[in-house]
């Protein structure tokens, strides 16, 4: 008697909470098999769906993987944040796992204390970038009329870790990355499991 084929497993679904540009180089290749869905408040992007992040009423809740947010959160004004990070948890399902990187204000903060506001730190494929553009947003982009890519809000570990806490995240894991950036995976529910913790952090390149 034949075997029944085994169903197949469905794809991952992930968001990508402010998505820019369709082809983004900055998504670790952890998400490469995974369905993305594409969020983004500005509709130049081309996003599956034009909201502010922290309005994800689009998405249903429970039912994506994972939440990936690069440089998306400091657009928000303060008050944002919250909201942001409670419709993280909301979408994510029980095994799912947010990760966000902001800008480290403190160590960026270095920069502005030797009166070096204006020095470039690093080239990247935008240009060059300063504390100020750290601070306020890319300068470059702001100054074509893309005021979306201004900066409302900030972060250090404490504020980040806390803003994180608030939002009922039960495990959460905070790294500081040698480019001035806050890296922080954050789970729905707290997990004693270790190795998968592990593949986490070395798959999404962190």
């Amino acid at each position: 008697m034949p075997r029944k084929k085994s169903a197949a497993r469905p794809r991952p679904v992930f968001i990508n909470a402010g998505c820019g540009f369709q082809n983004d180089s900055r998504l670790p290749r952890y998400f490469g098999k995974w369905r993305q869905i594409r969020i983004d408040i500005d509709p130049g992007m081309t996003p599956d769906v034009v909201a502010n992040i922290a309005d994800l009423s689009a998405i249903p809740a429970a039912s994506v993987d994972a939440v990936w947010s690069s440089h998306s959160m400091e657009h928000l004004f303060a008050h944002e944040v919250p909201m942001a990070l409670a419709e993280f948890r909301r979408v994510l399902r029980g095994s799912g796992f947010a990760c966000i990187i902001v800008p480290d204000l403190q160590a960026i903060a270095h920069w502005i204390a030797s009166d070096q506001i204006h020095e470039t730190i690093y080239e990247s494929p935008a240009g060059p970038v300063t504390a100020h553009d750290m601070l306020w947003g890319f300068s470059q982009a702001i100054s074509r009329d893309n005021t979306a890519m201004a900066h409302h809000c900030g972060f250090t570990p404490t504020h980040f870790l806390q803003s994180l806490q608030e939002a009922g995240f039960a495990e959460i894991l905070l790294r500081r990355k040698s480019n001035l950036e806050l890296v922080a995976l954050a789970l729905p529910q707290a997990s004693d499991d270790a190795e998968r913790r592990e593949s986490l952090l070395a798959g999404l390149g962190l």
